[in-house]
């Protein structure tokens, strides 16, 4: 009965959803910079290994389609996350990116800039639009479609987070980037502000209250659950968006657990990535 208790508390799967983002996000820094330390095929290894979790994420949302119960809610989330998990595995890991891996030139146009930053990301961007279609056709008129929400708000909030390190923000942290992804530096821009980052952080903030009035006028537990782990997933967005503005530590969060970074033991040094950054005074 406690478990049962447990299970439909808000706040218990509010504070889950906290925990599962930075988790997720640690485990996945940390393999990847192993990866980078142990170098040859390192990169590949991991994302080949990583692949139950997909396996176990895509039969997750598969089996979780018509369960509205609690347990239905969180393992739609969590089946999301493992799916969502190992694509960000892979691009990290340099193995799904993009056609580009060069590092943008000084003095690139603004559409010349542009397309070369879509370079970088193509193919894994590709992978993920069509996932969330997959999701979209599988999840008609299902019953619990807390798998797709889940895909479809860490998808958003990572092109939103993307257009906002394109144009420019004022805090970069490029110290996570893993070698096969050094040249993305290039293409990120330090300016004071951008057009798109008011309209980021209102759309995830319209989108949280809309989560969490779902989630205060649910008639069931599984709804409560469901839209309580949307609602912490999209506030974590939100929060993440304004720590590109807020002079906060927060790489501090993870930098603790992640092993040093050892030296390229051949070929051309590579250059600090904060270096590649470059400077808009004005933004864009």
């Amino acid at each position: 009965m406690s478990n049962l208790l447990t299970m439909t508390n808000p706040w218990i799967a509010a504070l889950s959803a906290i925990f599962l983002w930075w988790f997720s996000t640690g485990i996945i820094l940390w393999r990847v910079r192993r990866a980078d330390n142990e170098g040859h095929d390192a990169h590949l290894w991991s994302v080949l290994l990583g692949l139950p979790l997909l396996l176990a994420g895509i039969v997750g949302l598969m089996e979780t389609l018509n369960d509205t119960s609690a347990v239905g809610a969180y393992l739609a989330f969590l089946s999301a996350l493992a799916v969502w998990g190992w694509v960000e595995l892979a691009f990290l890991s340099g193995v799904i990116t993009g056609p580009n891996t060069s590092v943008c030139p000084a003095g690139a146009t603004l559409p010349d800039r542009f397309l070369r930053a879509i370079g970088t990301i193509l193919w894994h961007e590709v992978l993920l639009i069509a996932l969330l279609a997959a999701l979209v056709i599988l999840s008609q008129d299902a019953a619990n479609i807390f798998g797709l929400w889940t895909f479809a708000i860490l998808f958003f909030a990572r092109i939103s987070a993307k257009l906002n390190l394109f144009f420019g923000v004022p805090r970069i942290h490029t110290e996570f980037l893993p070698r096969p992804l050094a040249h993305l530096a290039s293409h990120f821009r330090r300016a004071p502000m951008n057009w798109v980052f008011p309209l980021s952080v209102t759309a995830l903030s319209y989108a949280s209250y809309c989560w969490l009035e779902r989630a205060y006028s649910a008639t069931t537990d599984g709804a409560l659950i469901g839209f309580t782990l949307l609602s912490a997933l999209t506030l974590l967005a939100l929060l993440e968006h304004w720590f590109m503005v807020i002079p906060l530590p927060d790489q501090k969060l993870w930098r603790w657990m992640l092993p040093e970074r050892k030296p390229q033991s051949h070929g051309q040094p590579q250059p600090a990535l904060h270096t590649t950054l470059k400077e808009t005074p004005h933004g864009l």
